[in-house]
């Protein structure tokens, strides 16, 4: 879909003096640290490892991931020690096939997460928890912020993969999500069904993810440190811009059409994403075309052209886009540019580009973007039988608040039933930042914003929504899953939601919603469950919580048999 100048009304850049201005770096707060200089566009992107399973049976892949300290070479000539999952920086991706997976079309995932990361330099024991954030997952496998897996412990996690997105998992432990994330805690999930592969969309290597995130490092001879401060609970920036765990990088691509899906990993950065064949300014005419976001496909594609349309990527959310190479000769190069979106009173804006694209091989490309993606019912108003509730964030009294209350965990503000349609109303009374509202279980439908049409790209399945200063953004959901196949599944208890401004939601702005009565509780199930792990009848029986490692073998024999 080209976009008409109402839509860039909308979108609420048109005659923004913000792209024409220099790309300069600013001068960063007497509080934050210069990063060692860091040659840009010299060093390769890189591509995290897809993960194979351990085990597989006829419904489902069996993952082990393990939790560990490692050392990595960011920056040239020293190494960091960063948290990884499986040594690995972002963590390995995994890809899975989605549906249902009675029929044979799609799988299940029993993920292990080994936690063997010790102590922290405080000689604090690393706690971790994990948040498959995007997916449907029951309360006791959603990564509730106090389902702690302590070192030298395991859990399995069961995923249903019900519905094709790209989505990532990552670190949500109460207090401490910020800087675990930051240390690198995070990696990328991919679920595709049938009907996504049957697209014409760019497949296999031209499908490439895009880690976006910021840091500092602090060197001293051979040791370049992570330095994470969140600015006395506000948030946390670096001044060095780092995809898939490299530090601007350089992309060799062919003329030909490429799928991107793009995370942003960061603790409290956004960006303002466009296309120029400049590095000092934005050209005229460069296209990306957006065609998925948080909850999957579009329903059609929504194209974006330098200067006056660019792409927001919040913390959290997730944004696939087609970039065509093929509109540039062998030996142009192209450059993917933050152009320095701020919305918070404590920002920094040092990092104006990400990476560049070099051109370097002409190629056949038998790819399409087809005018129609995934089609899908939007959620009446009318659905919602005047069922609306209204979450206030703000900043008072030095603290994070949602409706003027801080986390609770045993405190419940809201209750929808199952299958219930709901609207959701975020206000933000303009207290100096913006807020990536993330609500976990189900994707939603975003109304408006402030009683005007939300950003073309917005359109989509969501489930974190940015809520701009002086904003009321209205979303739209029902509280249960999205795919059909999967409506017996009887999903009661106990989630959250939370600013993903990692810092904001470490110092309590993160409340708790229950859907339906007497739920699982997030942090336990009982000794069986009702799941669809062989059929939707079977009882399948699950950890109580979390396993001494010494338990691994007799836990297997007793629960997948000898030939886990």
């Amino acid at each position: 879909m080209k976009l008409n100048r109402r839509d860039v009304l909308q979108l609420g850049l048109w005659g923004s003096s913000a792209f024409f201005l220099p790309v300069i770096p600013q001068k960063p707060s007497l509080a934050a640290p210069f990063s060692p200089q860091i040659p840009r566009f010299k060093k390769p992107l890189t591509i995290p490892p897809v993960l194979s399973p351990k085990y597989a049976d006829e419904t489902t892949d069996y993952y082990e991931i393990e939790l560990r300290k490692t050392r990595v070479k960011i920056l040239p000539d020293t190494t960091t020690e960063v948290w990884s999952y499986n040594g690995s920086f972002p963590g390995p991706t995994i890809r899975q096939r989605g549906g249902n997976p009675l029929t044979g079309e799609g799988r299940q995932s029993v993920v292990r997460f080994i936690n063997n990361l010790g102590q922290d330099e405080d000689d604090c024991d690393i706690d971790a928890v994990i948040h498959l954030h995007g997916m449907a997952s029951l309360p006791q496998y959603d990564g509730f912020a106090t389902d702690f897996i302590p070192p030298g412990y395991f859990k399995d996690y069961i995923y249903p993969n019900d519905r094709a997105a790209t989505i990532w998992y990552h670190d949500h432990t109460i207090d401490k999500t910020s800087r675990n994330v930051y240390m690198g805690l995070a990696g990328m999930y991919i679920v595709e069904d049938e009907f996504e592969r049957n697209l014409p969309l760019p497949k296999g290597e031209y499908d490439v993810p895009l880690i976006l995130r910021d840091a500092f490092f602090e060197q001293k001879n051979d040791d370049a440190k992570l330095i994470f401060d969140n600015r006395n609970e506000r948030s946390t920036y670096g001044d060095v811009a780092i995809v898939n765990g490299v530090p601007w990088p350089q992309m060799n691509v062919a003329n030909r059409k490429y799928r991107f899906r793009l995370l942003n990993t960061s603790a409290s950065r956004s960006f303002q994403l466009a296309l120029s064949q400049k590095l000092e300014r934005l050209t005229l005419g460069e296209t990306m075309v957006v065609i998925g976001s948080d909850g999957g496909l579009l329903e059609e594609p929504v194209e974006l052209t330098t200067p006056y349309q660019t792409l927001e990527l919040g913390m959290a959310e997730r944004y696939e886009i087609i970039i065509d190479f093929s509109k540039y000769k062998v030996g142009d190069s192209v450059y993917l540019k933050n152009i320095g979106f701020t919305g918070s009173i404590d920002t920094d804006t040092r990092i104006h580009t990400l990476m560049r694209f070099d051109v370097v091989r002409e190629e056949q490309d038998d790819s399409l973007i087809p005018d129609e993606l995934r089609p899908f019912e939007r959620l009446s108003e009318a659905k919602a039988k005047g069922q609306t509730r209204t979450f206030r964030f703000e900043r008072s009294f030095n603290q994070w608040l949602i409706n003027g209350r801080g986390w609770e965990e045993n405190r419940v503000d809201a209750d929808p039933g199952f299958g219930d349609i709901e609207i959701w109303e975020f206000v933000n009374p303009g207290s100096g930042w913006f807020h990536p509202i993330h609500v976990h279980l189900i994707d939603m439908q975003m109304l408006e914003r402030n009683g005007r049409p939300v950003r073309p790209y917005e359109r989509g399945w969501k489930d974190v929504f940015h809520l701009g200063e002086f904003e009321k953004v209205r979303v739209i959901g029902e509280f249960g899953p999205r795919n059909p196949e999967f409506k017996k599944r009887f999903i009661h208890g106990k989630f959250m939601m939370h600013c993903h401004n990692l810092v904001h939601e470490d110092h309590s702005m993160m409340t708790v919603f229950e859907v339906g009565e007497e739920g699982d509780e997030p942090k336990s199930a009982p000794a069986k469950i009702v799941a669809e792990m062989k059929s939707f009848e079977e009882t399948y029986p699950t950890p109580p919580n979390v396993y001494d490692l010494e338990a691994i073998e007799a836990f297997d024999e007793e629960l997948y048999g000898k030939g886990r």
